[in-house]
């Protein structure tokens, strides 16, 4: 029998609380805040989506192994453990442990930076930008046309423009740093990109002799896509889709705690010898030695344990299939979405729900204002407070996109989470016409959604 209600593939053995307070506090709470969820606190959040990453809970495996942590600070059974996992998913000679994937992209982008350099992807997401931009480079997108139009269905709305790809390439030759792979395409609205995508990819690169890195932290949602959309991949288990995927870069970047299913953690896998030998020195500097490079061996064992489970069919099934649940409940009320639904989030198209709100002022956080307010639910704004950028004279130059995400932590929230927020966004469609714009009032240079300050437009 095909049952038609998706559950959860695993049992709760341990619960949090939740703190339910009323419109009127949260309200409150948002302008404490600045009207920038970062700023909240966490024991004012009914449901959080504001991020995926590092929010999962662990399974009981995971605990259990995280009790046989070795902390030793050289050579430590974890670190083995750990690096025969990420070696054989990756076929990657070099791992090198960090505490999060952000320090791998400092490493290795700082190392292959600098000014008049160039990376490209498919969609850099905000701290692969800012750890460039910081380095004087120039990080540069080139998503499929498909990409920018949410509406439209397109089995690979993540991939890379291969043509413009090349023309790249070419125009800046001797000049480029890497071109990067997201996978998934997380800036690009949660979409996956396809085998036949990186493989074109792969090829261009070794021609123009360019280094092809992967951002990898979703790569196990990204195989369950290819798994299902793409011709003869059906025939391979995910696992084996993530490893070929993988056997075609020089490298990876991976934060461990998306597709991992840990607290903490990332790494940096790399093929050259030459290249590794800097980035090992640049670890041992910055992060640790290179046999914990800033994680605990508690850490490296619940990182080498989620990775194998990462890749369960049952569990991959039920977190792809949840994720649409929530979004075609969503689509029904008539909420614009990036469509496809993407696996780890769902994303709103702020500029369509609120035509009246114009880029620079902000409807994207607008909306992510009106969704706690209303419900408690924390997301985050991708669009032109995350992305935008100002002209020599001061003008805000929008992001290519008005998005809000709804990023859905792995293993923690059930259907019953998932009907209030749609129940909250019933309240957005009645309430849209009325909502208003704001306007920063703070913000640093790099990564300003982080901490902005903002104010209500009246």
């Amino acid at each position: 029998m095909q049952h038609k209600t998706i559950i959860e593939p695993f049992r709760i053995k341990s619960v949090e609380p939740i703190s339910v307070g009323t419109e009127a506090e949260r309200a409150q709470c948002l302008k404490d805040a600045h009207y920038n969820p970062f700023l909240l606190r966490s024991d004012n959040v009914v449901i959080d989506f504001m991020t995926d990453s590092g929010t999962s809970a662990m399974s009981a495996r995971q605990w259990a192994g995280m009790m046989e942590g070795d902390e030793a600070y050289a050579g430590s059974r974890s670190w083995e453990r750990m690096e025969r996992e990420v070696r054989d998913l990756t076929s990657m000679q070099h791992i090198l442990p960090t505490h999060q994937g952000r320090a791998a992209e400092r490493i290795i982008y700082g190392h292959l930076g600098g000014p008049g350099k160039i990376f490209i992807s498919n969609t850099h997401f905000d701290t692969t930008r800012a750890n460039i931009e910081f380095s004087g480079a120039t990080a540069i997108d080139i998503p499929i046309a498909e990409n920018k139009d949410t509406a439209l269905q397109h089995p690979f709305k993540g991939n890379m423009d291969i043509g413009e790809l090349d023309r790249l390439l070419k125009e800046h030759k001797g000049n480029v740093g890497a071109v990067i792979l997201t996978v998934t395409n997380n800036s690009g609205g949660g979409q996956p990109m396809s085998m036949a995508n990186a493989e074109g990819i792969a090829a261009i690169c070794n021609r123009h002799g360019v280094l092809f890195l992967l951002d990898c932290c979703r790569i196990a949602e990204n195989s369950w896509f290819i798994k299902h959309r793409e011709k003869d991949m059906e025939g391979l288990s995910y696992r084996e889709i993530a490893q070929r995927m993988f056997a075609l870069a020089d490298g990876a970047v991976m934060s461990a705690k998306k597709d991992a299913l840990v607290n903490m953690g990332g790494f940096l896998a790399l093929k050259d010898d030459t290249l590794a030998e800097a980035c090992i020195n640049l670890l041992i500097i910055t992060e640790g030695f290179a046999t914990y490079g800033g994680l605990a061996g508690r850490d490296m064992e619940a990182i080498a344990i989620g990775l194998q489970e990462i890749f369960d069919p049952h569990y991959l099934d039920y977190r792809i299939k949840s994720t649409l649940f929530l979004g075609k409940k969503m689509h029904d009320l008539g909420v614009p979405l990036m469509l496809p639904i993407g696996g780890h989030a769902v994303y709103v198209d702020a500029k369509k729900l609120y035509p009246h709100i114009p880029p620079h002022e902000y409807p994207g956080q607008a909306l992510v204002g009106e969704l706690y307010v209303l419900g408690g639910i924390r997301t985050v704004e991708i669009g032109s407070v995350m992305f935008g950028t100002y002209n020599a004279e001061g003008t805000l130059q929008p992001a290519p996109m008005e998005l809000v995400r709804l990023a859905i932590p792995r293993r923690v929230y059930t259907q019953s989470h998932i009907e209030y927020v749609v129940e909250t966004f019933e309240e957005i469609m009645k309430r849209r016409s009325r909502i208003r714009g704001l306007r920063i009032t703070k913000e640093p240079k790099f990564l300003r959604h982080f901490t902005a300050h903002f104010e209500p437009l009246s």
